[in-house]
């Protein structure tokens, strides 16, 4: 069988043959749990996971894990949401003409969206392959959405390389998609039906929609549109300072990088609306007592950087409300919505300031929202934040993200390995 871990039928291979070689390796590993060595090593190392699991190749479905109430709060509060229109109009159109299905779903495994050939959706409801439906290794087995998540790359898996015997009649070939900003993982893009999904031309396309996917969700960011549902100013005006050494500000159709003292000073207005006088913005920005007329001669220079930003005196105040990004992951959590206040935060409020009054708005939004993540019985929602440059060093949350996994997930290995790494390094 000796063939390249990406690609599970090469070019020039004999499908029919293969599938009879598979299909007596599959056997063996069944009745024997020994894997042959001709097997590719991504396929035999995931059947020893799965069958470690507890699962049975012989008889077990996916688990259906949401009903349909729970998938729709799950897609309304999903940062994939708003790029399926690209993934439709790339991979899903073309498929269902030629027969297929795409599947998008969490970093949990669970299927978000399943769509494509009617026909073939049909067909797939008899393995579990539908939306709601739990496709993780430890649910479902060897299979390329689920594979995929546990090494986080491309897979593809071909018929009876599936370890769960309703699904070895398929093939699919899958990726992850990350977050542009933070590199968390987001979930997995799937295309399945029958032998010609394992080749190498469909693996490509899949890697290729990942790639749009992801550079329309890096749009969005840099242009406030998607699932940010931003209001502003009558022109939208918008500051960013998430994560940002220093604050950009978008306002009448043109984008500005501010200095980082002109940033503090709009996200102090912006979060105190009723206005700072001299002396409380002073405080504000620095330890030093700040003479009144060194915050006038500051004012005066952020006037001439920006014009178009109305500034009123006594007390200084914007003229405008300014909509920020901070507003928007507090806006989440109020709502309840936790997904949506993750994907929002790219990172502490200005990292790189010192000024006292951002320091207290950036340990307040940290912990506010790092507390929600403590309570969330979500591992897909824990792990988005843990697996960031924010989340990446805190021990309680990927020690909770541990503990909400479900039984036997692939993942659970990746965290128990990163917390022992942590262990060794806070010694």
């Amino acid at each position: 069988m000796g063939r390249s871990q990406d690609v599970a039928v090469p070019p020039g291979a004999d499908p029919v043959a293969l599938v009879r070689e598979l299909r007596r390796a599959h056997d063996a590993f069944v009745q024997t749990g020994t894997a042959d060595p001709r097997l590719r090593p991504l396929v035999a190392e995931s059947w020893r996971r799965s069958v470690g699991t507890g699962l049975d190749p012989e008889a077990s479905l996916p688990s259906i894990r949401l009903d349909d109430a729970g998938l729709a709060a799950v897609r309304a509060a999903h940062p994939l949401a708003s790029v399926m229109p690209v993934v439709r109009r790339l991979l899903v159109d073309p498929a269902a003409d030629a027969g297929l299905l795409v599947a998008v779903s969490d970093a949990a495994g669970r299927l978000l969206w399943v769509e494509g050939s009617p026909t073939l959706r049909a067909r797939a409801e008899g393995m579990h392959f539908v939306e709601g439906a739990d496709w993780s290794e430890a649910s479902a087995g060897t299979n390329a959405p689920g594979t995929a998540l546990a090494l986080d790359r491309p897979v593809q898996i071909f018929g009876p390389e599936h370890l769960a015997r309703p699904v070895t009649p398929w093939s699919c070939s899958a990726a992850p998609i990350h977050d542009p900003d933070t590199g968390a993982l987001l979930g997995v893009l799937d295309l399945t039906g029958g032998d010609e999904v394992a080749g190498a031309q469909s693996l490509s396309l899949v890697r290729a929609t990942v790639a749009a996917a992801e550079a329309e969700l890096r749009i969005e960011r840099l242009s406030g549109s998607g699932p940010r549902h931003v209001t502003g100013w009558t022109a939208p005006a918008r500051l960013d300072v998430l994560g940002a050494r220093t604050a950009e500000l978008r306002h009448g159709g043109s984008t500005s990088r501010l200095s980082l003292r002109h940033g503090e000073i709009l996200l102090l207005l912006a979060a105190h609306p009723d206005g700072l006088t001299s002396g409380e913005l002073g405080v504000a920005l620095s330890d030093d007592e700040h003479a009144p007329v060194t915050v006038r001669a500051e004012l005066s220079r952020l006037r001439a950087a920006l014009p178009s930003v109305r500034l009123t005196s006594r007390p200084y105040r914007l003229a405008e409300p300014l909509r920020t990004d901070l507003d928007d992951v507090r806006d989440a959590l109020r709502d309840g919505s936790l997904r949506r206040a993750v994907a929002g935060y790219r990172g502490p409020v200005l990292p790189a300031s010192d000024a006292p009054g951002v320091v207290r708005l950036r340990a307040s939004l940290h912990e506010r929202l790092r507390s929600h993540v403590l309570a969330c019985p979500d591992a897909d929602t824990v792990l988005a934040f843990a697996d960031t440059a924010h989340g990446r060093d805190d021990y309680d949350v990927w020690q909770h993200a541990l503990r909400v996994l479900p039984s036997g997930s692939p993942r659970a290995a990746h965290v128990a390995a990163h917390l022992d790494a942590l262990d060794a390094e806070l010694g």
